[in-house]
């Protein structure tokens, strides 16, 4: 078996039971969801449509709201990377990381201290988005912005990137072709991970592809 992937056409709740997905295709009684990080479990009520009754936050994952559009991965427990240990293995400790999906202007909502963000900015529509400073406890997080469409998404960091305050806030995605930005917070900043270090007449970091 192999996973299959859709969407959702709806966003779910925490505390819904049920989601909705763009496609069925595959779906079946038993077979693990996954949406971002939580893992959920169609559950016997299923008999067909799109309109999916799940048993939420399995496999030790914690409930969490979810944008429409948002990916759908499923399959069988094999099928995914990480399927439940079947043994006790002792492993180093790694950071944890968090992702959200969204679809409209905001402010993000930072990631708790010692984990990183993998922040994926959906559809073809221009996203505005406000960045707030880093608390000092977050040092190390590491911030990846991925727009998964084309469009000019606005990025701005209060304060400014590296400290540089406020003519060095905007980055504009490239709004021809996909593209990511990274940044790692240290000392309560979003130090963005160039190539060429800012010059004192940039107002605006362009993210372009060549």
């Amino acid at each position: 078996m192999a996973l299959v992937r859709t969407t959702l056409s709806s966003a779910v709740a925490i505390g819904d039971k049920q989601i909705v997905v763009a496609s069925a295709t595959s779906i079946a009684v038993g077979r693990l969801v996954r949406i971002d990080d939580e893992v959920m479990q169609v559950s016997k009520e299923w008999v067909s449509g799109t309109t999916v009754p799940v048993l939420r936050a399995i496999d030790g994952t914690a409930q969490a709201a979810h944008v429409a559009t948002a990916g759908v991965a499923h399959g069988l427990a094999a099928d995914f990377d990480d399927p439940n240990a079947q043994t006790s293995v002792s492993y180093p400790k790694q950071r944890a990381t968090n992702i959200q999906s969204i679809t409209a202007t905001g402010t993000l909502t930072l990631p708790q201290a010692g984990s990183d963000l993998r922040l994926i900015l959906n559809g073809t529509s221009v996203i505005t988005l406000t960045i707030p400073v880093p608390t000092v406890d977050m040092d190390g997080c590491r911030l990846t912005i991925i727009a998964n469409g084309a469009a000019a998404h606005v990025l701005t960091f209060t304060g400014g990137l590296g400290g540089a305050g406020g003519s060095y806030d905007v980055v504009t995605l490239n709004g021809t072709g996909t593209c990511c930005f990274e940044a790692i917070a240290a000392n309560a900043v979003w130090q963005p991970i160039v190539a060429v270090p800012l010059a004192g007449t940039v107002t605006n970091i362009t993210g372009t592809i060549s």
